[in-house]
């Protein structure tokens, strides 16, 4: 065998993941991979780390023919993605964690690395510590993998976690996460559901094929559910998470969306607890496997990034089999929705946009329905996450043969039982 390719590595970024990182390389001299350089904003900062490490010139690092490896790790998309391209550009392969610029220029990521020939890896850019996407890029075939449901931020499942089990208001809630570091000052990417939609454009690549922009993707956050909806969920003996989710279809093409979700009891996303992250990936032999494990953190994160730099040594690169080795799926937004919906005011719910309504109750405070409504509608409108409106998806929550469900429906209101 022969000697592993030894890595020199120019940082961008010293936070939370870049200090990690420095702190466990630091521990796995093993890996014949070091930091030559450190190039950081702000200067004037406290750093645990030798103070000629550090630059803020992005071309010591760039442009310096011994890095061979640049690992970007900071919270700008624009600066990462002129980092990241920069640095294929010249050669050098690159990890990166930055979920949202990944998101956002998939197509130009994907043609750089096919003309440079360079590697780019990002496991730490969804479910951190959790390796979902290795598995899905080596294990998953795409004819056999029916679907992916998934908690992929924990910032949103430690706040609903707290709602649920003792019970506290939306706010106080978050102000513990805040208080705990599981989410920022201004939540406002976690919260609204920005990060687990940014986080599930990537997973949908890799686990189908797909090249979309995150506006091309439903989704929601957590802002509007109410202690009301958590106890009719406890009523129902369900639970209430920010659930990613994607289908293959019978018609064809992929169902995906990002949205609160009720879960059952025997899902096992329902032992998805606090700051932790779950996958269930469900395909046609090996049934249903589940992933499990923190989303978020320094070392969590700074392992997954770890990974990939060790999978450098082995010159190791994302083939994306299913993109450019199989017919990619495209997405289907023909599906319709069985949601709940809690509102204060009738007046701001669009009653003729359902298919059919199936339960309502009408209280002092709060109000709710539930029904079916065609993912387009919803698309098309943004009714549903205004005047503290909040939609949540049922458990077995998508539909795909309407017309099937409507005569059903017919005939046992015909019958006299509905």
């Amino acid at each position: 065998m022969g000697e592993h390719k030894e890595l020199v590595i120019g940082l961008f970024g010293f936070g939370v993941v870049g200090e990690g990182l420095y702190k466990v390389l630091q521990q796995t001299p093993s890996l014949k991979a070091s930091i030559k350089k450190v190039c950081i904003k702000h200067p004037g900062k406290t750093r645990n780390a030798p103070e000629a490490l550090f630059t803020t010139d992005r071309n010591e690092l760039l442009n310096d023919s011994a890095i061979n490896l640049i690992v970007e790790v900071i919270d700008d998309a624009v600066a990462g993605f002129e980092i990241v391209s920069t640095a294929l550009k010249n050669g050098k392969d690159v990890v990166s964690s930055s979920k949202k610029m990944i998101a956002e220029n998939l197509p130009a990521l994907l043609e750089l690395q096919q003309a440079t020939g360079r590697s780019l890896l990002y496991e730490s850019s969804a479910c951190a510590s959790i390796p979902v996407i290795r598995n899905l890029e080596e294990y998953y075939d795409n004819d056999l993998l029916h679907s992916i449901r998934a908690i992929v931020n924990g910032s949103t499942n430690f706040i609903l976690t707290k709602i649920f089990e003792e019970n506290l208001s939306f706010k106080d809630a978050l102000l513990l996460a805040q208080q705990l570091g599981f989410a920022e000052s201004d939540p406002t990417l976690d919260v609204e559901g920005f990060d687990a939609l940014n986080k599930w454009t990537i997973l949908l690549l890799h686990a189908y094929g797909i090249v979309a922009h995150p506006d091309h993707i439903l989704f929601n956050g957590i802002q509007n559910i109410a202690k009301s909806d958590a106890l009719v969920a406890k009523a129902r003996g369900q639970q209430i998470k920010l659930v990613a989710q994607a289908k293959k279809l019978i018609n064809g093409g992929v169902g995906a969306y990002v949205l609160p979700q009720f879960v059952n009891t025997d899902s096992p996303l329902s032992f998805v607890k606090n700051e932790y992250n779950g996958v269930v990936i469900e395909s046609g032999f090996a049934d249903q496997q589940f992933f499990y494990g923190k989303g978020a953190g320094s070392f969590p994160t700074a392992s997954a990034v770890l990974s990939d730099i060790s999978a450098l040594r082995y010159e190791y690169r994302y083939e994306y089999k299913k993109l450019y080795h199989h017919k990619p799926h495209q997405l289907n937004d023909a599906i319709y929705l069985k949601v709940f919906v809690s509102f204060t005011d009738l007046a701001n719910i669009p009653k003729e946009d359902f298919e059919w309504i199936e339960e309502w109750h009408a209280q002092e405070s709060r109000k709710y329905l539930s029904g079916v409504i065609a993912l387009q509608k919803l698309k098309q409108n943004t009714w549903w996450k205004e005047n503290g409106t909040s939609l949540i998806v049922e458990a077995d929550g998508i539909i795909e043969d309407i017309e099937e469900r409507k005569l059903k429906k017919k005939s046992l209101e015909l019958a006299g039982l509905l």
